[in-house]
């Protein structure tokens, strides 16, 4: 079935999703004043904006702050259109109006993007994807901060909220003063005329709305603040301490819970004595849990602080039962994932003239198989979550990634309506994707109704963390490349392997579109089938399974483990066709200039072909992700027979750059958690039980292992893309590269083991 087909068939069994709709434009998101939270003293000027009565300006804020600086970048959208200082810009946790829906980020979840196209008829195809994306955005409201969206999904909205704030007070002061529009100026918040009248935005904003003017967005030329670094805007408060992460909730009269679920994923309690629990001091009581959004079945201990519930939850006894299927396990899942390539001719996601031909005429065929295994996110804060059940209302304080999937499930568990609970979303201490679920939300919920309207704080250890994780499903993949006579390469096959993650997160979130969107699911392939280099014969299918062991986003998701295999296998062909590995990727992207010229950038920084210090090597890898096209330069060494990575060169294009600062920090970030999975990360499962249970096990880089990270941007007019994942897919391959040069070894399995 071709794509569109299949689109149009699969959101019509969810009900009428795609009749009669399109894409809404910027404008018809900045909603109303009603939108935003009544606050005293400020006036809302639409959706996204208010005015201070001191003449600050107030930004809805729809998107989670987990490190990433997203806070400070729409910010800075606003300060720009406003002409204020960025500090003179304060945030707001955004209601759950359907105006702040997510449109990019509901792009990355779909199984598939509805925006790729292939062969012919783009428009049409284009269109059809607006449809579906604008219907489903905003009638789920899905908010979610993922998939490096944030900035890219505010680009079009956010500016022309804060402009037509901009027009609003310039038509109240022109009002006020009997004076021509084209007159005044705004200049560091205030409204100015040249005959000397001045006033703040919260001396005008009153009758502003009672005076519309044209919206008109700053010339690009007349920018002061985007393009600039500027300081993060969360950053004071988590120097001091003042910032509130989910850990950090207290409130009055506050309980606290400590959660033990089945050890086997997927297993079930069997028998439970927790006298033995409930009789040591400042226990109040037990409350099971069964499996719900996702979760595995277990219990939690409620007591008068942390410390006295992780302690009873320890003493409870309890005998578990393995799933009925069986226990899981890493090592036979990836047998049979092996033995699937063998067997499954899976999905073709892409194909171009016929490789499978190429190869049986081919002087020589080049095959090599690699394999990722299950990672873990291992945010530095557990998963947690606070709520309180009282009157038939439900308030929820949760460090989530997904507001309005949190409020939904909550309310579900409650058996309540969602217009009725309450949710605050907190700091995080990382998310990577693991927020994107919601399982510990569900779980706090269902504790807080048994407190008699009592808050209560729920809390993972790190063990429960590592071992009851929606973790990057185990991949494998093979390649092989048709070699001519004159040792020229003429086809490219990829064939792989492994779960897919959408359907399963979406029957988690969304579980009413779940069975539709069950295949295919581009999370799989991404990064395989929209490869930039230009083999004239191409073939890349994916066969989707389901091993049972629970799966979800990670730090870049299919891209992670899909750019080491497609990365590593170029370098391969270009040894063994003799080649230098940038000259050969050069000659493959002769139709894909911006590529090419990152490609260019990253090499030209790195010093690619100048002397390096005895015992270094370099390593090269390219890859696109999230709009955005990353290329980086790994200079590598052993020491004491270990991978020591000295440097890491980052050249990247990702449209517009809003805050060059961020940029850097988001590429340092990705090549540190990207280095830290492709030196140590792994999960193995035995029976269904995951051994890797703290950081004792399962390894985090040590900052004096950090390398020297440098980051250079290209200068580009077009649309922001995405930064916070982007920089991680090239960073196994650059040093599995270089660590061939350096051992000779090729590298074709996760972690990296020299």
């Amino acid at each position: 079935m071709r794509r569109r087909s299949w689109i149009l068939s699969a959101l019509g069994a969810t009900g009428a999703l795609v009749v009669g709709w399109g894409i809404l434009p910027a404008r018809s998101r900045l909603g109303t004043p009603a939108t935003m939270l009544p606050t005293e003293g400020d006036v809302a000027l639409n959706g996204w904006i208010k005015i201070g009565k001191d003449g600050g300006v107030i930004l809805a804020m729809p998107r989670s702050e987990m490190g990433q600086g997203v806070h400070t970048g729409l910010a800075m959208l606003v300060a720009e259109e406003l002409d204020l200082p960025l500090s003179r810009v304060r945030l707001e946790q955004a209601t759950a109006d359907k105006i702040y829906g997510n449109v990019r980020m509901l792009l990355a979840s779909l199984p598939f993007h509805p925006l790729e196209s292939e062969g012919t008829n783009k428009p049409a195809k284009v269109r059809l994807g607006e449809w579906m994306v604008g219907k489903i955005a905003r009638e789920l409201g899905i908010n979610a901060t993922g998939g490096s969206s944030s900035l890219a999904d505010a680009w079009d909205v956010v500016p022309l909220a804060a402009a037509a704030a901009r027009a609003a007070l310039l038509g109240s002061a022109a009002a006020r003063w009997q004076l021509p529009l084209s007159e005044l100026r705004v200049v560091e918040g205030r409204v100015q005329h040249p005959s000397g009248k001045s006033a703040h935005f919260g001396e005008l904003v009153a009758d502003a709305l009672q005076n519309p003017a044209p919206t008109v967005l700053k010339d690009r030329k007349d920018w002061r603040l985007i393009g600039q670094s500027a300081p993060r805007l969360d950053i004071p408060a988590k120097v001091v301490g003042r910032a509130r992460f989910g850990i950090d909730v207290r409130l009055p009269g506050m309980l606290f819970a400590s959660v033990r679920m089945c050890p086997m994923l997927g297993g079930t309690v069997a028998t439970l004595d927790d006298k033995a629990a409930l009789a040591l001091p400042g226990v109040k009581q037990l409350v099971r849990l069964d499996a719900v959004a996702g979760s595995t079945e277990g219990f939690a201990v409620v007591a008068k602080t942390s410390w006295h519930a992780r302690t009873a939850v320890q003493a409870v006894i309890v005998q578990w039962q393995q799933r009925k299927e069986g226990g899981l396990d890493s090592e036979r899942i990836q047998q049979n994932l092996l033995n699937t390539l063998k067997t499954e001719s899976g999905h073709t996601f892409y194909e171009k003239g016929d490789a499978a031909a190429a190869e049986t005429g081919a002087a020589r065929v080049i095959e090599a198989t690699y394999t990722a295994p299950y990672l873990a996110h291992a945010t530095m804060e557990p998963m947690n979550c606070t709520a309180r059940f009282l009157d038939g209302r439900l308030e929820v304080w949760a460090p989530t990634q997904v507001p309005g999937f949190a409020r939904g499930v909550a309310a579900k568990v409650a058996g309540i309506d969602v217009d009725h609970v309450t949710l605050h979303v907190s700091y995080m201490g990382g998310g990577f994707g693991r927020r994107l679920d919601i399982d510990f939300v569900a779980q706090a919920v269902r504790v807080a109704m048994a407190c008699n309207g009592l808050p209560v704080q729920l809390l993972w250890s790190r063990e429960e963390d590592t071992t009851h994780d929606f973790y990057r499903p185990l991949h494998v993949a093979q390649l092989s490349a048709a070699v001519d006579a004159q040792d020229r390469i003429s086809s490219l096959r990829i064939h792989s392997a492994g779960d897919a993650i959408s359907p399963r997160w979406m029957a988690r979130g969304l579980p009413a579109l779940a069975g539709p969107f069950d295949t295919p699911d581009k999370s799989t392939a991404e990064g395989l089938f929209d490869l930039p280099y230009g083999f004239a014969h191409q073939h890349m299918a994916h066969v989707a399974t389901r091993s049972g062991v629970p799966v979800g986003f990670w730090r870049s998701v299919g891209h992670s483990h899909n750019a080491f295999f497609s990365e590593c296998f170029i370098d391969e062909l270009a040894f063994e066709t003799q080649q230098d590995p940038l000259a050969f990727r050069r000659a493959l992207l002769k139709d894909s200039p911006r590529h090419l010229a990152v490609l260019n950038l990253a090499a030209e920084k790195a010093g690619w072909g100048t002397p390096l210090p005895a015992g270094h090597a370099r390593g090269i890898a390219l890859h696109e992700s999230f709009g955005s096209i990353v290329a980086e330069v790994a200079e590598v060494s052993l020491q004491d027979g270990k991978p020591r990575v000295h440097r890491v060169v980052c050249a990247v294009d990702c449209g517009t750059v809003i805050n060059p600062a961020l940029v850097a920090q988001q590429m340092e970030s990705a090549v540190i958690f990207g280095l830290t999975a492709a030196l140590y990360g792994r999960i193995d499962i035995v029976d269904g039980v995951v051994q890797q249970r703290n950081f004792d096990s399962y390894s985090m880089l040590r900052l004096a292992q950090a390398p020297l990270v440098e980051t250079w941007a290209m200068p580009s007019s077009l649309a922001p893309t995405g930064v916070g994942e982007p920089g991680l897919p090239p960073l196994a391959p650059a040093v599995a590269n270089a660590l061939f040069v350096l051992t000779a070894k090729r590298q074709r399995a996760l972690p990296l083991q020299v």
